[in-house]
């Protein structure tokens, strides 16, 4: 059976500091001497099929249902009016990151756990597999958000990924995600294993990395027109003091942690450039 996630769409998100276990930068870079918002805008809008639907649609899908696919995946995303604090372009960022860098898949549609139409996910914002050789796996279980403020940020994501590593949330998600571990997916049954209720939530943390998406206004984006060496060792200076916090949470010395750090010339024009363009997908 072919696996549905071989292909992905491109990434416009571009690595700008070293690549790092812990930590590291993507950027969406500048175009005309300004940073690239819509260009961001577009690229996520690509990635929403891969992100929304699940893997026997992803399957089925070519060139005579694209448009369809599309606008299916668009309906899933959100419907909302009210779109301003929403954090979906984190989660396709982050979405979009995992697949193209890491080479991660996902365990299940994201979107599979809504509770209801429009329902904020309260849940992982990304739960993906990761292939270590032929026969190790390690999951992805992700958390991003998407502020104005990169401190408001860190800050709201250590009290998620704190609340997220409790025994009652995690056995709750192993009886979530557990039944929808796509069957058609490499080493299916190693995943459900350690998501089924026998299997102790040590075993599940140990074989888990948590990746922590911050994508927020940067002060570096804000004063750059291009990517530059003085750029990036801006960027490398605001991840840095974002990594120092998510330290002094003390989260790292009981999980493993991955850093992703987006910065944004602008979150509010992103996100109004992302929502126009779902919801011009969602007409009729």
């Amino acid at each position: 059976m072919t696996n549905p996630y071989k292909n992905a769409p491109k990434c416009i998100l571009t690595r700008l500091t070293k690549s790092n276990e812990s930590l590291e930068s993507y950027c969406a870079g500048f175009e005309l001497s300004e940073w690239r918002c819509s260009g961001l805008a577009d690229n996520l809008i690509e990635w929403i099929i891969d992100y929304a639907l699940k893997s026997d649609e992803l399957r089925d899908t070519n060139h005579t249902n694209t448009f369809v696919r599309l606008k299916q995946a668009a309906s899933r995303v959100y419907t909302s009016a009210k779109y301003e604090r929403r954090g979906e372009v984190g989660e396709i960022a982050a979405h979009a990151v995992c697949r193209t860098y890491f080479n991660t898949i996902p365990v299940a549609a994201r979107v599979n756990y809504l509770s209801a139409s429009n329902d904020p996910v309260k849940a992982f914002d990304l739960v993906h597999v990761r292939y270590i050789g032929n026969d190790d796996i390690e999951l992805w279980l992700g958390e991003a958000k998407f502020f104005k403020s990169r401190n408001d940020a860190i800050s709201d994501a250590i009290a998620s990924i704190k609340g997220h590593i409790t025994a009652g949330f995690l056995k709750n998600e192993k009886l979530l995600l557990g039944p929808q571990v796509s069957n058609d997916i490499p080493h299916s049954a190693k995943i459900k294993q350690l998501l089924s209720a026998e299997a102790s939530l040590d075993d599940l943390i140990a074989s888990a990395v948590f990746p922590v998406l911050i994508a927020a206004n940067s002060d570096a984006t804000g004063s750059h027109v291009s990517v530059s060496d003085n750029y990036s060792a801006e960027l490398e200076a605001e991840m840095q003091g974002l990594w120092k916090k998510l330290k002094a949470s003390g989260l790292n010395e009981a999980i493993k942690l991955k850093l992703i750090y987006v910065p944004l010339g602008d979150k509010d024009a992103l996100n109004k450039a992302f929502d126009e363009r779902l919801k011009g997908l969602q007409i009729g």
